[in-house]
């Protein structure tokens, strides 16, 4: 019996598994063929077979459809996985990238880079990496010191991405090269993105997925409470710190060619748990598949749904978004009151 429940869970998780991929996958093939000019299928396959070439269709594919696809598949996979790293290790299902200043922290590094005329593409990532790395710090150590509870945590990260998108502002205001640099970052989307900018991004968030991916054991120990983590033989503090500075590496390398791209660590962690469960070696591949078609399929809709006007994609992201974390809220205080 207990060997066919296992079965039946396995069976169950795979097929969970191969219906996010295959949405992934549709949702790339949908942003790579609608649009503007819109690809068929075989115009698809012949552009990829042949290469980059004279035909118009080509062009799109290779030099604009192709990366922004990237693109948006690697940030709503670096996100959703960042935001379900974060809500297990702060024991937290209202953090995310977003909320606890992670977001605000890369996107305040990529301004200074722009004000100091540092426009590489590695230099820019490696930068949003370090200022998400020490926002997401500073957010828990005041936690700590101040033996916040899990609610609290959420309002220090509000109050840090608040002050950290003051000085952010005062810069583009001083600098206004930094400013015209600024414009994408500051509300989130695909439009500028390439294959020089995406490359250092894809390597550092491919990178830190398939670490985590190894690591689902002790993320698991670490989300049961430090006193049966330490029980359990688990190092707390290291294993915390790594932990966070993976989820800050992923949201960091995704602000650098994405901007700021709000709630996708919230919303899709949520719908993926649902789902699939709380277990870190279904749940983080499963967010994975599922924050990249999500993305995609957002992207796809702010280039369709006002054309020929096109709405970026953080936008679209903050009006889904919005609503979504007042109903945890209020979800919350209903099971506080019962």
């Amino acid at each position: 019996m207990n060997s066919s429940n296992r079965s039946s869970t396995a069976n169950k998780t795979i097929t969970l598994i191969a219906s996010a991929a295959v949405f992934m996958i549709a949702a790339a093939i949908l942003n790579v063929c609608l649009g503007a000019s819109r690809i068929s299928l075989l115009q698809l396959w012949e552009a990829l077979v042949s290469g980059p070439g004279p035909s118009a269709a080509a062009r799109i594919l290779w030099y604009v459809r192709l990366p922004r696809t990237a693109a948006c598949l690697l940030a709503g996979a670096g996100l959703a996985v960042s935001g379900t790293v974060i809500q297990k290790v702060l024991a937290n299902n209202l953090a995310s990238p977003g909320i606890i200043g992670v977001n605000a922290g890369a996107g305040l590094a990529v301004a200074i880079c722009s004000g100091f005329g540092m426009y590489s593409a590695w230099v820019i990532a490696g930068s949003a990496f370090l200022g998400a790395m020490i926002a997401t710090f500073v957010v828990v150590i005041v936690a700590r010191k101040s033996n916040a509870s899990r609610t609290t945590v959420v309002l220090g990260g509000v109050a840090v991405t608040a002050c950290l998108n003051a000085v952010t502002e005062t810069i583009i205001v001083l600098i206004p090269d930094a400013a015209l640099a600024n414009v994408d970052f500051r509300v989130g989307g695909f439009s500028a993105v390439n294959h020089a900018r995406l490359l250092p991004a894809a390597i550092l968030i491919l990178a830190g997925i398939v670490l985590l991916c190894t690591l689902t054991n002790e993320l698991d120990v670490l989300s049961l409470g430090d006193d049966t983590a330490h029980s359990l033989g688990l190092r707390v503090n290291r294993m915390r710190n790594g932990f966070l500075t993976l989820a800050a590496l992923l949201a960091g390398a995704t602000v650098s060619f994405a901007g700021i791209l709000g709630f996708v660590g919230l919303i899709v962690p949520h719908i993926a748990r649902r789902f699939i469960g709380n277990e870190s070696g279904k749940l983080l591949p499963f967010c994975a598949l599922l924050g990249a078609g999500f993305v995609t399929i957002c992207d796809l809709a702010a280039r369709l749904v006002f054309a020929p006007y096109e709405v970026s994609t953080g936008i679209l992201l903050n009006f889904l978004g919005g609503p979504f974390f007042v109903w945890l809220l209020l979800k919350r205080k209903d099971k506080h009151t019962k």
